[in-house]
């Protein structure tokens, strides 16, 4: 699947779901705007996230007073309609992405379609980070290897910590060849075929890909791939993807 093929679909399925809910022509007003990092994730112990490093950004659209939020490294603000974002260029222009991406996510939560569009705050992310490791021991007894893409600091530590053995891959260059929790980052576009066809038994990808377009090297392979984190709550129904999230819990 190409990325223009991936963001017709995730479009033309989100169309669909406003059709059927009969909210397509729905006039009210969806906004958007970027959030500094204490709104996105509170004030937390560590200082690693990408979004205090200031490498990310966090959008954040609401609709009805539903919420919905997105990673993306091209923050931009909005006021308009559903029917102005259904016209936004998702291919080719990363700030009209961004945006969508936030509003599809507030748009779903508001019709009770997926849960955990905000991002937990605080320590939320530390004890996400737990459930997690909980939920792969229980569901991947078996598993050995796992790959993480997307350098999410309180999942790296918590897996390096397991049994698991674990390679990361990121895109920034900051990061690449840093060693975090005693396992190197490794650069998510040279060793990504590496990772995923011969190292990895499981995938964590960060719902992020969604945004940079990455997430098109992460579909229909033949082993398991969960996404985690906001930005892809709301594509994940759309494109059924497998998505594994606790930030409802710790909003």
């Amino acid at each position: 699947m190409t990325k223009k093929e991936l963001y017709e679909i995730l479009k033309e399925r989100f169309q669909e779901v406003l059709k059927e809910h009969q909210i397509e022509n729905d006039h009210l007003s969806v906004s958007c705007r970027s959030l500094t990092p204490e709104e996105a994730i509170g004030k937390t112990k560590r200082t690693d996230y990408p979004i205090i490093t200031g490498k990310d950004v966090m959008i954040q659209a609401e609709y009805k007073g539903f919420r919905g939020q997105a990673f993306t490294d091209a923050p931009s603000s909005f006021e308009g309609m559903l029917e102005d974002i259904l016209q936004m260029d998702i291919e080719h222009d990363p700030h009209d992405r961004g945006i969508f991406i936030a509003t599809v996510n507030a748009v779903m939560a508001s019709l009770g379609l997926c849960c955990g569009t905000v991002h937990c705050r605080t320590e939320g992310p530390e004890l996400c980070a737990q459930d997690m490791l909980n939920y792969l021991e229980i569901n991947y007894p078996d598993v050995k290897r796992i790959a993480l893409v997307g350098f999410q600091p309180s999942l790296l530590e918590m897996l390096s910590k397991s049994k698991y053995d674990v390679r990361v891959m990121d895109l920034n260059p900051n990061n690449i060849g840093q060693l975090k929790f005693g396992i190197r980052v490794e650069d998510g576009t040279a060793m990504k075929e590496e990772i995923r066809d011969s190292y990895a038994e499981l995938i964590l990808c960060t719902g992020s890909t969604l945004c940079n377009g990455s997430i098109i090297d992460y579909l229909d392979l033949d082993k398991d791939v969960l996404f985690f984190g906001t930005t892809a709550s709301g594509a994940a129904p759309l494109l059924g993807l497998k998505r594994v999230c606790f930030a409802d819990k710790y909003e």
